[in-house]
């Protein structure tokens, strides 16, 4: 039998066994470390979203090297935080980042806030970055949900293969429930539970094998049900109005210049009014800024 609790949250044993696993096998990454700043941390939260880590090390480290401080970096333009953004993926993100050390310099003396709501209230943070800056930079046990910790708690404790499409408040509720109480092991499990998620409870080929709570897990003891939703099906890029958005940012990241408007055709030339639509879509999300002449670049 399971050792989990008719009610279904995580039980005491279960979080014993996964914090035990992460002690010897969590990965060793720089902004673990305890002498990591808040401001590295909140670096790699954003960085690390929607994006493998072994791509966000290397970016992490250089923005790090350069900007070592919010102030740092809000006395610097924008467009150079996109060009130092590199491939990651998701520009706007770096735009948000730059957005958010001005307001830390303006609001918070040039600090990343401790306070929930003041990093609630930062440029392009939502529930999710909120939460993690606060448990792993502050050792305050805010509920951390990202899809790692969603398919966690769906298979360990709900009995199902995989989470809802999108995070539901039921869900949201299962994971403050599923928290241990303390909070030294709370903020340990917000790190523990996503990374078991990312290393060993994986969404296509989960390692069940060499996972240390199989024995209580839900979904193992059920038989391992075939998920029974809408099938779930990985995002297109090749041909997508982001690969073109990508193309164009790279163009101008490559470059020193404001580029022509025919250096940017040559990006994307079977098909103008897919070219148009992005470049104009890039114009109003403040990723490229018309300049004189016809000619486009990085924000300045």
């Amino acid at each position: 039998m399971s050792d989990l609790p008719p009610t279904g949250v995580a039980s005491a044993v279960l979080h014993s066994a996964v914090l035990e696993w992460y002690a010897q096998h969590g990965r060793d990454l720089p902004w673990r470390d305890p002498e990591c700043t808040p401001w590295g941390i909140y670096l790699s939260e954003v960085m690390s979203q929607q994006t493998p880590v072994a791509r966000v090390l290397p970016v992490w480290e250089r923005w790090l090297e350069r900007w070592p401080t919010p102030a740092a970096l809000a006395a610097d333009s924008p467009g150079e935080a996109v060009r130092m953004w590199d491939r990651l993926g998701y520009p706007r993100r770096a735009l948000r980042l730059w957005e958010s050390a001005r307001a830390m310099v303006e609001r918070h003396d040039g600090q990343v806030p401790r306070d929930h709501e003041d990093l609630l209230a930062l440029p392009g943070v939502g529930t999710y970055t909120a939460a993690a800056v606060a448990s792993f930079a502050f050792q305050d046990p805010r509920t951390v949900v990202d899809t790692n910790v969603r398919r966690v708690l769906a298979r360990t404790v709900s009995g199902t293969q995989h989470a809802a499409p999108a995070l539901t408040a039921a869900e949201m509720r299962l994971a403050t429930a599923s928290m241990p109480p303390d909070r030294d092991r709370a903020n340990l499990w917000n790190a523990a539970s996503m990374e078991l998620g990312a290393l060993v409870c994986t969404a296509r080929t989960p390692r069940c094998g060499e996972c240390p709570v199989a024995h209580l897990c839900a979904w193992q003891l059920a038989g391992r049900p075939a998920h029974e939703g809408p099938v779930r099906r990985g995002q297109a890029w090749h041909g997508t109005d982001r690969q073109v958005r990508g193309r164009i940012v790279q163009l101008l990241r490559e470059s020193p210049d404001p580029v022509s408007r025919s250096d940017i055709t040559a990006v994307w030339p079977d098909d103008e009014s897919k070219l148009e639509r992005c470049l104009a879509a890039l114009v109003d999300d403040g990723l490229v800024e018309p300049r004189d002449s016809g000619r486009f670049a990085l924000p300045s």
